[in-house]
């Protein structure tokens, strides 16, 4: 299974895995993923082994002998297996390459509906997934094509779980406030976000903050100066993440990939958005009555309707 990046597609992924041991049993599976998103198909007990790839930093030190040393690495783990089937439902040229240095049936998606078109040259077998579709359901759809068993029509079940957290001094009852992303325009306003931690002290819940650069922390510590109680988690992995959001009471967030992680973890989640189309990449997860996608490109939703929609996903 090639899916490497990002964190969000990753996630998306997961299903995947659930749907071929359902059909196959006692099929192994094996996942090539970007290095600082390897704890992710970790999770899944049903991925075999994890072989990471550094894209992202390889092209920062191309010149360097110990990159091109770690990509013979990799090209060596992936070529001394003799595989059935790759899969690549990334659809992109660089998945396309790394898949293509292992052995077996390379299937990916056919020119028309592949992220980059070009990518479907190095594919054996090129498969038609419609386009229109939600990520999850475009990668399902892949595998179950590629694999010859029905397209499955059942809610998603990404197959995860994460054990409890080491002692960090967490709140008893606390909300995982997921307020960071790639990109400013997806952003919630920081007074918002203050707004919602002040009126969750109204219901005994504290806001939690992760973070995972400087301008994340520092984002998060301004929240947390105007909110009394509020906790700034200090920087953790995602193994140990995935696990304070499995024990949080509900999780809240922008469109980032801890908030498909949220839902992927079947915990009610409130998904905002400000700059894309839920649509297509909203949070979708095996219980929908646990979930709220609120907003769209260039909305934002108001604090009341976020307070409305998690009172709705965490009515049951």
């Amino acid at each position: 299974m090639i899916k490497t990046t990002s964190l969000g597609d990753v996630i998306h992924n997961l299903p995947v895995i659930t749907d071929v041991k359902a059909a196959f049993p006692d099929m192994q599976i094996d996942w090539v993923v970007e290095e600082s998103f390897a704890d992710i198909p970790r999770l899944h007990p049903g991925v075999n082994r994890v072989f990471t790839v550094a894209v992202r930093r390889w092209r920062r030190h191309l010149l360097q002998a110990s990159t091109w040393q770690e990509i013979r690495d990799i090209r060596r783990q992936l070529r001394s297996h003799n595989y059935d089937h790759v899969i690549d439902t990334q659809g992109l040229l660089k998945s396309a390459l790394i898949g293509s240095q292992a052995r077996g049936i390379f299937h990916g998606q056919d020119g028309a509906s592949a992220r980059e078109p070009w990518a479907a040259l190095f594919y054996q077998q090129r498969h038609p997934v419609a386009r229109g579709q939600h990520a999850v359901a475009r990668n399902r759809e892949l595998a179950a094509r590629a694999l010859g068993y029905a397209i499955p029509s059942s809610p998603p079940d990404y197959g995860i779980h994460a054990t409890a957290p080491a002692t960090l001094g967490l709140p008893s009852r606390y909300i995982a406030g997921l307020h960071a992303t790639s990109r400013d325009a997806k952003l919630w306003p920081e007074n918002h976000w203050s707004r919602l931690g002040n009126a969750l002290l109204e219901q005994d819940l504290k806001l939690l903050l992760p973070w995972g650069s400087a301008g994340e922390e520092s984002r998060a510590r301004r929240i947390a100066d105007t909110v009394p109680g509020c906790v700034v988690l200090p920087r953790l992995p995602l193994s140990q993440l995935a696990a304070v959001l499995s024990n949080s009471y509900a999780a809240i967030g922008v469109d980032t990939g801890l908030v498909h992680l949220a839902a992927a973890l079947d915990l009610p989640t409130v998904a905002i958005y400000t700059d894309t189309d839920p649509e297509l990449t909203g949070v979708l997860a095996h219980d929908q009555h646990k979930i709220r996608n609120l907003g769209g490109q260039g909305q934002v939703p108001p604090v009341d309707a976020v307070l409305e929609a998690l009172a709705q996903v965490t009515a049951r």
